[in-house]
Formats: C-alpha cells, sequence, structure tokens
C-alpha cells in the first residue's frame, strides 16, 4: 500500500500541476514556478487574525468528517475509502494519501493557480468564492447521480466553505499555499483515520 500511495501521489500532483504549469510558460516565467503557485515561505501580518481562521478552518474540516462519515454509505466510492478498517498499517499510507496524494495538488489548481489568478483578475472577493465553489464542486457533484440532491448539497457546501477559508487564509499568509496545504492534508488524514478505524484507538 505504501508504494501504490507514493506513485499515486507523484502522478496527482503531477496531472494536477499540469495546466498551472502549462499556463505559468506561456504566460508568467518572469517568476519561478513555485513561488507563483504560492510554494512559499508565509508571510503573516495580522497573526492574531490568521490563528482565528485557522481556528474555523479547523472547526469546519473535523465537523465536516463528523457529519459526513455516518450519512454516506459505506459503498460510496470516497478517495480514501481504501483505507476503510486498515488499522495502524494505513497510518503511513494515509499521511502519504492526505498530504501529497490529494492536498498538494488540490491546492496548486485550486488556490494557488485559479484563486490566485481570478484574485489578481476581479479581487479576492469574487476570485476566492469561485474558487472555492469550483473546489466544492469538484467534491460533490459526482454523487448527485446515486445520491439524490441533499448529501451531494452538503458535501459541497462543506468543501466550498472549507475551500473559501483557506483562501483567506492564504491571502493573509502573503499569498502561500503552505498554510491551507497543511490543513487540508490535516483534514483528509482525519477522514481516512476514521475509516481506518484508527482515530477510535488513538484517543
Amino acid at each position: 500500500m505504501f508504494v501504490d500511495e507514493l506513485i499515486r501521489a507523484v502522478f496527482q500532483i503531477l496531472a494536477l500541476s499540469a495546466i498551472p504549469f502549462i499556463w505559468w510558460l506561456i504566460a508568467a516565467r518572469k517568476e519561478p514556478f513555485f513561488a507563483w503557485v504560492g510554494l512559499k515561505k508565509p508571510r503573516v501580518e495580522d497573526k492574531k487574525r490568521f490563528i482565528i481562521f485557522v481556528f474555523v478552518a479547523l472547526i469546519v474540516a473535523f465537523l465536516m468528517s463528523f457529519v459526513l462519515d455516518p450519512i454516506l454509505p459505506d459503498d460510496i466510492q470516497l478517495a480514501n475509502e481504501r483505507f476503510r478498517g486498515q488499522g495502524i498499517s494505513a497510518l503511513i499510507p494515509a499521511i502519504i494519501f492526505a498530504f501529497f496524494a490529494t492536498a498538494l495538488g488540490e491546492e496548486i489548481l485550486f488556490r494557488g493557480f485559479i484563486g490566485n489568478r481570478l484574485c489578481g483578475k476581479i479581487g479576492f472577493w469574487g476570485g476566492n468564492t469561485i474558487q472555492a465553489v469550483l473546489f466544492g464542486l469538484l467534491h460533490g457533484a459526482t454523487m448527485f447521480p446515486t445520491l439524490g440532491i441533499a448529501v451531494p448539497l452538503l458535501v459541497i457546501a462543506f468543501t466550498a466553505t472549507l475551500g473559501w477559508l483557506m483562501g483567506y487564509i492564504n491571502e493573509k499568509a502573503g499569498g502561500s499555499i503552505i498554510p491551507s496545504w497543511g490543513l487540508h492534508g490535516a483534514s483528509n488524514l482525519y477522514a481516512a483515520m476514521i475509516l481506518a478505524g484508527l482515530y477510535s484507538k488513538l484517543t
């Protein structure tokens, strides 16, 4: 499972970074690619506001797991479903999955590329809202054919809210996606731990 997750992580990062990289090659090569997509040291001026919003984002992320896990059918094909019931053997693969196979590529695409480009064009509030809605749709839109309306809308609402908060946190960190990468990875890891059965064993 470890090697499989490592390979999956590499391909996922490359796939989600492809469009941003091509765009950068064509239009933005004056700035290093990693800095352009927000992979740079955070610069936080208003630390109090930053910490408050990090705390709010963590609450939303963990509340999302508590609310959604009981109402999503066991047979729904979530990205972290393969960890269900795996126990402690899933911990390292789940860390790779959470922080690299999903969080890093999605942060590069949604916050680092889509969010930053839109915010530069139409302003922070509009740009951040659009990237958050797109982020929510990515996670919930495919569920409509099998789960009806209510559950997918709840998934979209939670993930879009979390996406908006992470975009705001990045804005307060000088455009760095490092904070949202950490939050996103922690949220995914927590959800994977619940499915693996680790959470009940560690608490």
